[in-house]
């Protein structure tokens, strides 16, 4: 399974692409984006999904 974002409630800070360590997160039109086919929910790298865990709005980086 993969995350998304919650385009809504994204802020568009870009943190969250500087961090994901399989380059799953992408600016793609006005929106940042998760490939689901990239995103490997951080398993083997990290404990947590870094996205999540750098995004400053609760909630917009979850699983799909």
């Amino acid at each position: 399974m993969a995350f998304k974002i919650i385009a809504s409630q994204c802020t568009q800070c870009g943190a969250c692409e500087f961090e994901c360590p399989s380059g799953a997160i992408k600016f793609q039109g006005e929106n940042y984006v998760i490939v689901p086919e990239k995103c490997t929910e951080c398993e083997g790298s990290f404990d947590a999904q870094q996205c999540a865990s750098v995004c400053p709005v609760a909630e917009t980086c979850v699983p799909a």
